[in-house]
């Protein structure tokens, strides 16, 4: 059913609403809603940088999943540039040498790409320019004389296909040709130009293990390449020097003034150094901290002085003479992670430092730095709420950790005045007490959890796995609606605890496959619980999801258990026997219905299938339907909510946004709006708001959701519908 009328609200209702469920409507009926930005401006991980090497006030700053950011004042405030290009996932950005209003990205890193765009107008306005099915790309350079002439290096998909190596274009990306491939395994992950000759360059190439294999068989896994007419054609350079094995992620450097023949690559191993242009190395220092992984390994040279070089690692290490002895420069070595790091040329004064925390630059050669606190670029996981008023919401970032902040300030504005740590891991769940929302309980570090006492600052942990106990994570908590004395947790068996984590009690057998042969904890969560969700409306029914694709439900307060499991995928098999579990689908999140008691919905994930899986069940489990129709076919689900007043009114938060649905998940439509482009991790329905957890670009609400409550084919098809006024 199409609806196609605009509609205006004169009043509002807090009712519990039994609207009929519809189909698909305009979107134009509520076009006039609008997300609002709620911070924090905590900046994000930062995945490539570049400058204007005429302007030192000008830089670029791109990231895994929230685009691309330019600043024209060096740093004191950023914007965003790329949001009408629909792209979140940057893996590089560079600004054409000769001609600075020219700049190339190369999108996909964290996420999926979809090949190079191109600016003319100095990021005001980006096209398509090529290599669409080029999902990951690791860096780009344009030739210091041509603008024209552009090189990529993509690393390639998870799975193995001929989309990767280096690429070439000469005309500005109108068209493109493959100028380094190895095989289907092997993807270029860095390339540079030799500074004192552009047309010689280095490019590395590594290999991806087998599916199922840790490791690669006997022999190099990673490669370093020249080319000496400007990537045309490549040849791989010796191996003398080079460790015979296990190299891992390789990045490459050329020192100026030195002819091309000082080149440094770092990888798994350290730090190597040729000075005959590549045709034999060195290990230059033995500095354990001075090694590459495949977080890291990028090294840097500065464009005047070919003795100072900087190593990207959990701090940035900068070496005086020439790589033999290192200090840290920037960031702290217990993990600020710097990554990228762009020089001026012309005043190597001028600097931009891409770490996980955001994009900081330098007017002074790295003694005084600008701020990150002004870049909402957050990656941010499961959010929840309180009761307070005005509400605050709670929300864990990656590489930042746990954050709350209130919905609304006193300030005009949210600040950094307003929010605080909650502590706990930078991957967590979060939820204040019902009765008490000054005790904050939050995951911890291995999988623990932790509670935080406002009014002392007190931090304690409330429960630490030990041997008896597998926690993912972030193991999943919940409290009980009808009792909220009683909080619930996660491990292989669902655990209860009446007292704040005092004692703690099974509520349930082991609820996993329990196929794991590794130990606990790790981040992929095989044979543990990863969802957890009590009904609202029926005392005693208790849902949990896990890891290894398994749901169950509990209603009699856990005495007895029914596995429910959907009907899924196979479990994607390892390449060689049982070296690696199974990879059974990932049981993200469950929500039981606001509505209904034996009404659920389920999200999963299928190991390295790029599609959505949103399940729903009207019978406690016995029967469940896959209701995906509307959202992006290649797009992963990762949230879902039912309103809380309108039954049938659903939202969900996928890779590419967020969608809503007026049919019980019948059909999907999007709810982005002003929304930038950005993964939706999870999403909130506070009284009439709507809170969305982005991955990306910080945490956003869509304030009064009502005209979504309300919408009908009735109203819609009136140009005026005024509501009678009902109790807030």
């Amino acid at each position: 059913m199409q609806i196609r009328h605009p509609l205006v609200f004169a009043a509002t209702v807090a009712l519990v609403l039994t609207i009929p469920a519809f189909g698909q409507a305009d979107p134009s009926a509520y076009a006039t809603l609008s997300w609002r930005l709620i911070g924090p401006f905590r900046a994000g991980r930062v995945t490539a940088v570049s400058g204007v090497p005429s302007d030192p006030s000008i830089y670029y700053a791109a990231t895994p999943n929230g685009g691309i950011w330019k600043t024209l004042d060096g740093g004191r405030v950023w914007r965003p540039i790329f949001d009408a290009a629909r792209v979140a996932s940057i893996g590089a950005v560079a600004v054409a040498p000769s001609q600075p209003d020219i700049l190339y990205a190369g999108t996909g890193e964290q996420g999926r790409g979809s090949g190079v765009y191109k600016s003319t107008d100095a990021g005001a306005t980006w096209a398509a320019v090529g290599l669409a099915d080029t999902h990951f790309i690791t860096n780009l350079i344009v030739d210091p004389r041509n603008p024209e002439l552009v090189l990529v290096s993509a690393s390639g998909d998870f799975e193995p296909g001929p989309s990767r190596g280096v690429f070439r274009t000469t005309n500005g990306g109108i068209t493109w040709s493959k100028v380094l491939f190895r095989d289907n395994d092997t993807g270029a992950v860095d390339i540079c130009f030799n500074p004192d000759n552009p047309r010689e360059v280095f490019a590395a190439l590594e290999r991806r293990p087998p599916q199922g294999e840790e490791k690669h068989p006997a022999g190099p896994d990673a490669w370093i390449y020249r080319s000496r007419d400007e990537g045309a054609t490549w040849q791989a350079v010796p191996d003398k020097g080079l460790p015979e094995k296990d190299r891992g992620r390789i990045g490459v450097a050329v020192a100026p003034s030195t002819r091309g023949q000082s080149v440094f690559a770092i990888m798994t191993q350290g730090l190597f150094r040729s000075d005959n242009g590549g045709n034999s190395w060195r290990q230059i220092t033995t500095d354990p901290r001075v090694i590459g992984n495949g977080y890291f390994s990028r090294v840097f040279v500065d464009p005047k002085n070919p003795d100072i070089v900087y190593a990207a690692q959990t701090s940035m290490y900068r070496s005086t003479d020439g790589g033999s002895t290192f200090q840290a420069w920037n960031g702290a070595p217990s993990g600020d992670d710097v990554h990228v790091l762009w020089i001026n040329p012309r005043d190597t004064r001028q600097m931009i430092l891409g770490v996980d925390q955001g994009a900081i630059v330098s007017r002074d050669g790295g003694q005084t730095w600008s701020s990150w606190f002004n870049q909402p670029t957050g990656q941010f996981y499961t959010v929840t709420t309180d009761d307070q008023f005005p509400y605050w919401i709670y929300a864990a970032q990656q590489d930042s950790g746990t954050v709350a902040t209130p919905s609304r300030s006193d300030f005009g504005e949210l600040t950094y005045r307003d929010w605080y740590s909650t502590g706990g891991f930078e991957v967590a769940h979060i939820l204040a007490d019902p009765l008490d929302p000054n005790k904050i309980y939050s995951s911890g570090w291995y999988g623990t959890l932790m509670r935080l006492d406002r009014r002392t600052g007190q931090m304690a942990h409330v429960f630490v796995p030990g041997e008896r106990y597998r926690t993912w994570v972030m193991p999943p908590i919940a409290f009980s609606p009808q009792d909220p004395h009683t909080l619930y947790l996660g491990a292989q068996k669902v655990l209860a605890t009446g007292d704040g984590g005092i004692s703690w009690h099974e509520l349930s057998p082991d609820l996993t496959r329990g196929v794991s042969k590794k130990p606990a904890p790790q981040r992929r969560p095989v044979d543990r619980l990863t969802a957890l969700s009590p009904s609202a409306v029926q005392a005693g029914v208790l849902w949990a999801g896990s890891g290894d694709g398994m749901i169950h439900v509990t209603r009699d307060g856990g005495a007895t258990w029914q596995n429910v499991t959907p009907p899924t995928p196979a479990p994607k098999k390892p390449a060689k026997g049982d070296q690696e579990e199974p990879a059974y689908p990932l049981v993200v999140e469950i929500e039981t219905s606001h509505h209904d008691a034996g009404a659920a919905y389920a999200v999963l994930q299928v190991p390295r299938e790029f599609k959505p899986y949103i399940l729903r069940t009207r019978d406690f489990g016995h029967t469940w339907s896959n209701i995906v129709l509307g959202l992006p076919a290649d797009s992963v689900a990762w949230a879902v909510r039912e309103d809380s007043r309108r039954n049938g009114l659903l939202y969900a938060g996928t890779e590419t946004g967020v969608f809503v649905s007026f049919d019980d998940g019948e059909h999907w439509q999007s709810l982005q709006l002003n929304l930038p482009v950005s993964p939706v991790r999870d999403l909130a329905v506070h009284g009439n708001d709507l809170v969305a957890a982005t991955f990306g670009r910080a945490m956003w609400s869509l304030d009064d959701v009502t005209p979504l409550r309300r919408l009908t084919p009735e109203v819609t098809a009136s140009a005026v519908h005024l509501f009678p006024p009902a109790d807030a």
